[in-house]
């Protein structure tokens, strides 16, 4: 089964992610890959993760490419509206464009943050 994570962390933290996998890499120990999307605030992951746009991701769940007026019929909205959400998930990384369509190439998400009081 095939997990995207989402995680929200902050740019020190996707950097230091990074360079300590280029290390490993580097020194012939690579890691298994995490396929996974980080954002810096609860914010920037809800605009782009809207309860529309997650709609669409989980009907796209395990189905391969579909085409996105198929996409659009499968979660009851209108194709324009659909198609800005699927390029938006598409420039998020979220999903992918393939010659048959698009496609969710994941069978699930795996959410990953906390919430903190306010200071």
């Amino acid at each position: 089964m095939r997990t995207l994570h989402v995680r929200i962390e902050t740019m020190d933290a996707m950097r230091a992610g990074f360079l300590d996998a280029w290390e490993n890499a580097a020194a012939g120990k690579p890691r298994t890959a995490d396929h996974g999307v980080s954002f810096a605030s609860y914010d920037d992951m809800h605009r782009v993760l809207a309860p529309s746009r997650l709609a669409i991701v989980k009907i796209m769940a395990g189905q391969g490419p579909l085409a996105i007026r198929e996409v659009a019929r499968r979660v009851g909205r209108d194709v324009q509206a659909v198609h800005r959400d699927i390029t938006t998930l598409i420039n998020a990384g979220i999903i992918d464009r393939e010659e048959g369509g698009v496609v969710f190439p994941y069978d699930e998400i795996d959410f990953a943050f906390k919430v903190s009081a306010a200071a």
